[in-house]
């Protein structure tokens, strides 16, 4: 047993100590502390100057009412008016305007508005002077219809309509879209740790092999204990750098908690992380950790040079990247039955089940019933990958056939 925590602590130290590990720690640390400031930044970056829109209003009349309504949709945006389109392109050449809006009667619409602007890419400004042209339309056909002020704004107002849950432990829709956007973040987080991690243990047991450690280590130590060493040394690494990573958000984000319930992080959920989420997040991660990562060890060991690795776990690649493709998808249908069903395939349901228990009420006997399936998938993958990175070790050449996993098992 002595023997199998050397190997434990030898892949975590001598892994914590890579510049790789390193500067993705520093690098994910840092984007923390930028995600919980955004709002700080944002507002930084909003203390520029205006965007300047000119406006020639063909019509003589609009230009008033035009600004306005521009002003109640995007204070953000300045109108002026401007004489010709020659006036406005030599403006925005010297950088005075961002682009120009042309306004002019039409024949069946009564008013259409032309804009122009070097890049419109930008779609807020444009969508907004749309939006304002709108109401300056509606107030034209209401003076024409001579219908009150009172009267258009009765008009214009939407239906009143209300989503009820029937369910007393549904989420409303607020909710419903806090959930949303931090189970995006924790399933992402989720998928993109499983393929680090996953080819991390592939690579170094490739590297041992191609160095010829691999004969040293499997005279002193059994194989089966030296990937389940090397697993767990690796899970250590995972566990060190999330650790690093919830207290480092821990602290900026209770420092910015008044900014963080506006804006973007309403759609975050932070203020409104209920400790199971947290715990059932825990839990699926290291279960997909422990299910990729065995699957990668013995896959890992079937290779005699580094160069070979990625094309042999390519598999286990995909299937990471069709649950994560698979968990977008559900989102925005957390209830379908496609959803279901795949949150019980033991490769998918890291991510696909935590994702119905972070957006909706699951019954306790499914998610269950989840993790059971994944223990027993992690056993018997352990106990398969065991005996096949027994033998895996030991072949050296080129293998680049799955069938080579029959000859890893005939080596006793």
């Amino acid at each position: 047993m002595n023997k199998f925590f050397i190997v434990l602590f030898h892949t975590y130290v001598s892994k914590l100590k890579t510049k790789s590990y390193i500067v993705s720690t520093i690098i994910t640390l840092l984007l923390i502390v930028g995600l919980a400031n955004l709002t700080k930044i944002i507002d930084y970056f909003d203390k520029e100057e205006k965007d300047h829109i000119g406006v020639i209003d063909q019509t003589g009349i609009l230009y008033d009412q035009l600004e306005g309504q521009m002003q109640a949709i995007n204070n953000g945006v300045e109108l002026r008016p401007i004489e010709d389109e020659a006036s406005a392109r030599k403006l925005i050449n010297n950088d005075k305007l961002t682009g120009y809006l042309i306004i002019e009667n039409h024949p069946t619409e009564k008013l259409k508005g032309t804009y122009k602007a070097n890049s419109i890419s930008d779609s807020t400004i444009s969508n907004d002077l749309l939006m304002a042209l709108n109401s300056v339309k509606n107030n034209l056909t209401a003076g024409e219809l001579k219908l009150t002020p009172e009267q258009l704004t009765a008009l214009n107002a939407p239906a009143a309509f209300e989503k009820v849950a029937l369910e007393k432990s549904a989420k409303t829709e607020e909710e419903l879209d806090q959930a949303r956007g931090l189970v995006y973040i924790i399933v992402f987080f989720i998928y993109f740790n499983v393929i680090m991690y996953a080819s991390m243990i592939a690579n170094e047991v490739a590297m041992e092999k191609t160095s010829r450690v691999m004969e040293i280590l499997v005279s002193s130590v059994p194989p089966v204990q030296q990937m389940f060493a090397k697993i767990l040394g690796i899970a250590l690494l995972s566990i060190t750098q999330l650790s690093l990573i919830i207290a480092v958000g821990y602290v900026f984000i209770k420092q910015n908690m008044n900014d963080m319930n506006e804006g973007l992080f309403t759609y975050l959920g932070f203020g409104n992380t209920s400790i199971s989420t947290i715990i059932y997040a825990i839990i699926f991660f290291l279960l997909g950790y422990f299910l990729y990562a065995t699957l990668a060890a013995f896959l890992g060991s079937m290779v005699s040079r580094v160069e070979d690795v990625q094309p042999m776990i390519a598999p286990l690649t995909i299937l990471v990247m069709v649950g994560f493709f698979i968990a977008m998808y559900g989102l925005n249908d957390p209830t379908s039955s496609f959803i279901t069903g795949t949150s019980f395939i033991p490769f998918f349901s890291p991510m696909i089940m935590f994702l119905r228990v972070g957006m909706i009420s699951v019954p306790f006997w499914q998610i269950a019933l989840s993790i059971g399936i994944l223990v027993i998938t992690i056993v018997v993958l352990g106990i398969f990958g065991g005996k096949v990175y027994r033998g895996g070790v030991l072949m050296y050449g080129s293998s680049k056939s799955y069938r080579d996993i029959k000859k890893a098992l005939q080596i006793k």
